[in-house]
């Protein structure tokens, strides 16, 4: 089995100069920034700007027109046991009789064990990322019988279930009401005190409470301390007035 890619010093995240197009004009342009490690940042921006290919090309499904993607130093495809991804939508057959810990135990293939029944270490690492979302009694109930944040934060768990250092959610409040939604993030700030946090998010609002530095993405992009954006700045990254609405459920440092 192959050993855990080292982090040591660099950013959790470095974009250089990367350009990208998929057939036609460019989707993202001249982006350059830097994440460091334990931080809490979100991607932000109107519906086709960007955000969910730069997703993708931070995760190495996709590979750069020009410029360079690294993972603490290293292209995505080298460190990909180092990241978590949870993706915007999750399908399933609510037929197919999938369990909580079946679904999280899908977290550990690839990590060196073959098809077949799971490891007694790849069950104990489902269960403790179970604990650590606050679902330990769900193990055995059938996806399809849970709500939808629980549906969440199973794929949460089961992004977890690898012990990333960086986790990648993509709008993963989408689906969520408000009161689930402050719980999910009470969530991610636990997660943040170990690991990187990154999510793309809609509601720019919500997540400027909660986020430390916002990746504002409209083919090029730009990066603002959550505590400058303003109806301005929004309305500017938009391209049209947008108005910008400041949810106050509590505050974390």
């Amino acid at each position: 089995m192959a050993g855990t890619p080292r982090i040591g010093d660099a950013p959790a995240i470095e974009v250089e100069r990367l350009d990208f197009a998929y057939d036609g004009p460019l989707v993202l342009e001249d982006v350059t920034f830097t994440v460091a490690p334990r931080q809490f940042v979100s991607v932000v921006g109107p519906n086709g700007g960007g955000k969910t290919t730069l997703l993708k090309l931070m995760l190495g499904l996709l590979r750069p027109t020009r410029g360079r993607v690294r993972i603490f130093g290293r292209p995505p495809a080298e460190v990909r046991r180092l990241l978590g991804y949870v993706p915007q939508h999750a399908q399933f057959d609510p037929q197919f009789p999938v369990t909580a810990t079946d679904v999280v135990l899908m977290g550990r293939l690839g990590l060196g064990r073959g098809l077949g029944p799971a490891a007694r270490g790849d069950r104990a690492a489902a269960q403790r990322a179970l604990a650590e979302v606050g679902l330990s009694e769900y193990g055995r109930r059938p996806l399809a019988t849970l709500s939808g944040g629980q549906r969440q934060r199973v794929l949460i768990a089961r992004a977890l279930a690898a012990d990333p250092a960086l986790l990648l959610l993509d709008e993963p409040t989408a689906s969520l009401d408000l009161v689930v939604q402050g719980d999910f993030f009470d969530l991610l700030h636990r997660l943040n005190e170990r690991m990187t946090v990154l999510l793309v998010s809609h509601d720019v609002g919500f997540v400027s409470q909660h986020v430390q530095t916002a990746i504002c993405v409209s083919r090029r992009v730009e990066l603002h301390a959550t505590s400058a954006l303003n109806g301005r700045a929004i309305s500017a990254l938009y391209g049209e007035p947008v108005r910008y609405v400041h949810h106050q459920h509590g505050t974390h440092e």
